[in-house]
């Protein structure tokens, strides 16, 4: 399965952004879904959570601001940005989760570059 993260970018505080992720194969209803970020010289973190019954969990710093959904026709999820923070500055990434632990490698990222 491979796992295309698009839509990053660089926008201004308090502008918005949808990152996609679109899977190769339909792993909706096997797997949660999950969006992590890694800042430079910061660890990996989980930013948003989608599980297949659609629960949802937001890390503490994106709450209210940051919302995730998915398609299952389009086999994507996504990751919507509002109210941006220079801090949300990171390569954000999607990965499958089985329980806590990501199910695939991570692939590119995409870039989200959030300006003063």
């Amino acid at each position: 399965v491979h796992l295309v993260e698009s839509g990053g970018g660089l926008v201004q505080a308090g502008g918005s952004l949808r990152l996609s992720c679109a899977a190769s194969e339909n792993i909706f209803s096997k797997y949660d879904m999950a969006w992590y970020r890694q800042a430079p010289g910061k660890q990996r973190e989980l930013v948003a959570q989608i599980t297949n019954s659609g629960w949802t969990y937001f890390g503490d710093s994106v709450k209210g601001r940051f919302s995730i959904y998915r398609d299952d026709a389009k086999n994507t999820v996504y990751l919507r940005m509002d109210s941006l923070k220079p801090e949300d500055t990171a390569v954000y990434y999607c990965n499958a989760l089985q329980g806590t632990v990501k199910v695939y490698n991570w692939g590119q990222g995409t870039q989200v570059t959030v300006s003063e």
